[in-house]
């Protein structure tokens, strides 16, 4: 099977997050980046597939630069290779231009039978572009998956909802999204380290891909953040000394704060 894997490098959750000055977007920079943790699972689950039944795991990945790393990382996990949109009109793209670049990029790799990406990114946590990306494609959309099984024409995941657990089924090729019950991703080994240097990693521009420059970026987007402000730091609380009326100071705040 060639399977494709989407996978975004997004600021560490241990570091410190803040937009920018200038546009109120996410300033990346500021922060450390990492491959995020739900593509890693999808990642893994494609890898499991791939050593079951044979085939290819491409990486595609939208970002800056510094995304590489995210790209190596997965490679060095074993995806065999990868293509990195990169372009500097990308910044500020919202999640439905993201989606449509997504699978432009997609429609350069050769044979795709299945796409697998996360359910969400910790950074916009939107939790729609895997769906997009299947609406643009056309394809079936199977989403917020824990468990996938595909024998090679089809693939049927189990989505767990509030209801219940949903078995859902399509032909491929599809889309399929996975959540962080999916699988416990591997540790990239030394040799899988030293092997991700020489794989293949094809960089496209907008151009490169078929993209209309006009499509993407902030000034193309649906949304935006027009003012922000940093959060304002955390008071000292009040504190209550219990001199015989405690109980009764207690529930008067929180009544006071709508909590009673």
């Amino acid at each position: 099977m060639n399977i494709v894997v989407l996978v975004k490098q997004v600021p560490d959750t241990y570091s410190e997050r803040k937009l920018s000055a200038a546009d109120h977007t996410l300033d990346r920079a500021s922060a450390d980046a990492v491959l995020d943790e739900i593509n890693e699972r999808a990642v893994e689950e494609a890898l499991l597939i791939k050593e079951a039944q044979g085939g290819e795991v491409t990486v595609v990945c939208m970002g800056p630069e510094r995304a590489s790393d995210a790209i190596r990382k997965a490679l060095s996990m074993g995806a065999d290779k990868a293509v990195h949109l990169l372009d500097e009109a990308l910044h500020g793209t919202d999640a439905p231009a993201t989606a449509r670049a997504l699978a432009k990029v997609i429609g350069t790799v050769e044979g795709v039978d299945l796409v697998i990406a996360g359910n969400e990114a910790t950074d916009g946590r939107t939790g729609a572009v895997p769906a997009m990306v299947a609406e643009v494609l056309g394809w079936p959309q199977l989403t917020f998956a824990r468990k996938v099984e595909t024998d090679g024409s089809s693939v049927k995941i189990e989505r767990e909802t509030d209801a219940g657990i949903l078995n859902v089924g399509a032909a491929l090729p599809a889309v399929v999204s996975v959540t962080e019950k999916i699988n416990e991703p591997r540790y990239p080994s030394f040799k899988g380290i030293m092997a991700a240097k020489k794989k293949p990693v094809s960089v496209l521009s907008l151009a490169d891909a078929g993209i209309d420059a006009g499509e993407v970026g902030l000034a193309s987007a649906g949304s935006q953040v027009v003012e922000s402000a940093p959060k304002p730091p955390k008071s000292g609380g009040v504190k209550v000394t219990d001199e015989g009326e405690g109980g009764v100071r207690v529930a008067e705040f929180l009544a006071g704060e709508k909590l009673l």
